[in-house]
C-alpha cells in the first residue's frame, strides 16, 4: 500500500504503541514510536511528520508539555492528543496549547483513524494567502508569523487557524458551530472555546479589542472579519 503520511506515535505503554503502529501501518502510513516527551519534542523538530499522535501521561515530559513547546518553536505539524482523562477542562487546555483533535481512551482504531484522516484532510485543504494584510496587521501562514507595524506577536497555531478561516470566508458570518468544524474536529469542548480564542485573537489585531474594526461581533449569529 503507498504510504498515506508519515505520523509520530508518542505512547510509553508498550501493548498500546504496538497496536497504534501495527493499525496505522496497515492503514499505509509510516510510523515512528517514541516512548517520551523530550524524545518527542526533538524528533518532531528534526523530522518531518505529516501528524503527531501525543499521549498525555507521559515520562519526562506530559502531552501538554510537548504540545506547548512544539506550538511555540513554531512546529505547526498536526496533534492529535490521546489521553485517559475525560474531564473537559483538560480537553479545552490541550486545544488552546494548539492540539487539533483529542481522542479518549479506549478508542476504537476505526474511531481513531478515522479522526487521523479528517485531521489531515484539514491540513491539506483550501488554505487563507500565504501573506495577507489588513489595517497595519501583516500574518505570513507560511512562516507562522503575527506582525503589527512591523513588530512580531506571540500567536498560537490554534489563532492562526481561526485567522485563516476567517480570512478565507471575510466579509461573511460564521456561526460558532462552522468555526469549531473549520478549526477543530472534537466540537464537544464547546462554543465558549471559539469566544475564548476570538477573544484573545482581537487583544493582538485590534487597536482596541472592545470595538472591534475587524473581528466583528454579530449577535445571534457569530462573528465577522471585515479585513
Amino acid at each position: 500500500m503507498t504510504a498515506a503520511g508519515r505520523i509520530l506515535v508518542v505512547e510509553d505503554e508498550a501493548g498500546i504503541a504496538l497496536g497504534l503502529e501495527e493499525d496505522l501501518t496497515l492503514e499505509g502510513y509510516q510510523v515512528e514510536v517514541v516512548a517520551d516527551g523530550e524524545t518527542a519534542t526533538r524528533r518532531a523538530r528534526e523530522a518531518p511528520f505529516d501528524l503527531i499522535l501525543l499521549d498525555v501521561m507521559l515520562p519526562r515530559k506530559d502531552g501538554f508539555q510537548v504540545c506547548r513547546d512544539l506550538r511555540r518553536g513554531g512546529v505547526q505539524t498536526p496533534i492529535i492528543l490521546l489521553t485517559a482523562r475525560a474531564q473537559e477542562a483538560e480537553k479545552v487546555l490541550g486545544l488552546q496549547l494548539g492540539a487539533d483533535d483529542y481522542v479518549t481512551k479506549p478508542f476504537s482504531p476505526l474511531e481513531l483513524v478515522a479522526r487521523i484522516q479528517a485531521v489531515l484532510r484539514r491540513a491539506s485543504g483550501a488554505a487563507a494567502p500565504d501573506v495577507f494584510r489588513f489595517g497595519d496587521v501583516e500574518v505570513n501562514f507560511g512562516r507562522g508569523e503575527l506582525r503589527r507595524e512591523g513588530r512580531p506577536i506571540d500567536v498560537t497555531a490554534v489563532e492562526l487557524k481561526l485567522l485563516a478561516a476567517f480570512i478565507r470566508r471575510r466579509g461573511r458570518i460564521l456561526s460558532r458551530e462552522q468555526l469549531l468544524d473549520a478549526v477543530w474536529t472534537d466540537a464537544s469542548c464547546g462554543e465558549r472555546v471559539v469566544d475564548t480564542h476570538v477573544s484573545n485573537l482581537r487583544k493582538k489585531i485590534e487597536r482596541n479589542p472592545a470595538e472591534p474594526a475587524y473581528l466583528r461581533s454579530v449577535r445571534g449569529l457569530g462573528y465577522r472579519f471585515d479585513g
